[in-house]
């Protein structure tokens, strides 16, 4: 199977399955001298793994990552990085009973259609647990970012389960971190947590999530004006997460309700620097970055491993109705977020090596 890697300069290749003995990734391009250690990576790796409350998936994995090259002495040596996570907490009886059936909603039925044979263990390679190897390059990615742009700082959160949105009139920066969402918005981390309780205890189902990551202090003029826009590379390393069925930059859809003079950010000069008026573009115009905070948004679909029966079919086309069993997240969303972050910070810093390499950081002047 191809097409296991993303990046330019800074390039990440993942491999492993949901129930191999291992996964990680192999990352390529990282400048040399960055501080790292395993510890460094862990802590954002944390933020993803799974088990840490009833609102997500009770597989209880440490994710501990191990460097096994590319740093000597606690510092990269700009050889290739080779990150591995074990598997410790496989139960792939639970996957018995659909080897021979499609779970809908689920990857299976393309992955055979396309191969001819699949990994039924939890979904293997189409596994949301892929997602981990991608979390500790972002480690890596923002350990780099610290090194080579200090003030650039990326940060996730949850704005949205199901039809129920957060209260941007209540967004507080500090309480992201404080509860289980990832949720700006404590008065709606409160009322999600019942929906999702009702939704896992008493009907079975699962839902649906928006995330939004906002990358700040990324300097102006990152990016490029036709097949490497900064943008594009963003909502392709979102829309590559498993799940992920949407990606909006700035107003994204809902600048087509716009009018031009609604839409169009006005531009000021003041004490020597370029200022705007509002950030309908999500800091980015023409694919490449404007200094202000970029804006990403990604929505994901509800988890299609549920108890609820759904009807499918055999292998040989007989019907059949399926109800997955095992341990599932009731919203994929939450644990999203350190993974769109993570995705965020390894397409920032490779499009700040991209303009190194090509403008060695000269910029235009204004003023």
């Amino acid at each position: 199977m191809s097409y296991n890697s993303y990046g330019h300069i800074y390039r990440t290749t993942t491999w492993g399955e949901s129930h191999g003995p291992a996964l990680g990734a192999t990352v390529d391009g990282c400048p040399p001298g960055v501080p790292l250690t395993p510890e460094m990576i862990q802590v954002w790796l944390d933020k993803r793994k799974p088990g840490q409350n009833k609102n997500t998936t009770q597989r209880n994995e440490p994710d501990a990552v191990k460097i096994l090259s590319g740093v000597f002495e606690g510092v990269t040596t700009g050889t290739s990085i080779q990150l591995m996570i074990e598997n410790t907490d496989q139960r792939s009886k639970d996957y018995g009973d659909i080897a021979k059936t499609f779970r809908p909603g689920h990857a299976d039925i393309t992955y055979h259609q396309k191969y001819g044979l699949r990994d039924y263990r939890g979904g293997g390679r189409s596994s949301a647990r892929e997602t981990a190897a991608r979390v500790a390059s972002g480690g890596v990615a923002r350990e780099a970012l610290k090194h080579l742009n200090p003030g650039i700082e990326i940060k996730g959160y949850m704005v949205q389960m199901g039809d129920k949105k957060i209260d941007r009139s209540r967004f507080d920066w500090d309480t992201i971190d404080q509860n289980d969402f990832w949720c700006p918005d404590t008065e709606m981390a409160k009322e999600w947590e019942d929906y999702l309780t009702f939704l896992r205890k008493d009907d079975h189902n699962s839902v649906g999530a928006v995330i939004e990551v906002v990358a700040r202090n990324v300097p102006a003029g990152i990016g490029a004006p036709v097949y490497a826009k900064l943008d594009t590379d963003l909502a392709a390393a979102m829309m590559s997460i498993n799940a992920v069925k949407g990606v909006e930059i700035g107003e994204g859809m809902a600048a087509a309700a716009l009018t031009g003079r609604d839409n169009a950010d006005e531009i000021f000069f003041e004490n020597g620097e370029v200022r705007y008026g509002s950030n309908h573009a999500g800091g980015i115009l023409g694919g490449i970055s404007t200094g202000q905070d970029i804006v990403v948004r990604f929505a994901v679909k509800p988890t299609s491993s549920i108890l609820s029966p759904r009807k499918s079919i055999y292998i040989d086309g007989t019907p059949t109705e399926v109800i997955t069993k095992g341990r599932h997240d009731p919203c994929v969303g939450i644990r999203a977020v350190p993974v769109g972050e993570a995705m965020a910070a390894c397409v920032v810093l490779d499009h700040i090596m991209l303009d190194r390499a090509q403008t060695g950081g000269e910029r235009g002047q204004i003023g």
